[in-house]
């Protein structure tokens, strides 16, 4: 694990973090607004597509870590994970939504992901700090 990191340094990437997860959103999703209609039973689904669903989630998996292990605390790199793409998708939501419920999708966005980089957090500090609390041979 990196020294102890300071809060300049905290603050600056926790800031990064935040942006990277927002263009993360932009990259993957951000980009697609087509729904798609299934020929045979007429079910309406989309935007996005399963593909897209998973190399997002796998991009935030890949950004969380590689902060955590920086040396970013784990709840300043989880806010700000959770509070960056959050912000991206309800930018372009607000922008396009009707009916007002893009809120009820903003909340349900905060809560999912931060639950979500919680977890991933609590496993990559624990699995870092077992590591770094073995005796060295």
């Amino acid at each position: 694990m990196p020294a102890n990191r300071g809060p300049t340094f905290q603050i600056v990437t926790a800031a990064m973090v935040a942006a990277l997860s927002a263009v993360t959103w932009f990259a993957w999703l951000g980009w697609d607004s087509e729904y798609q209609i299934d020929s045979a039973t007429g079910t309406e689904s989309g935007p996005y597509e399963a593909w897209q669903i998973a190399g997002c989630a796998v991009s935030l998996l890949i950004l969380l870590i590689a902060a955590l292990l920086a040396g970013v605390r784990a709840l300043p790199a989880s806010a700000a994970l959770t509070l960056g793409f959050t912000a991206a998708w309800t930018a372009q939501a607000a922008r396009t939504d009707q009916t007002g419920l893009y809120m009820v999708g903003a909340t349900m966005m905060v809560a999912g992901i931060g639950v979500a980089s919680a977890i991933v957090s609590a496993i990559v500090i624990g699995l870092r700090d077992r590591r770094a609390s073995r005796p060295t041979p």
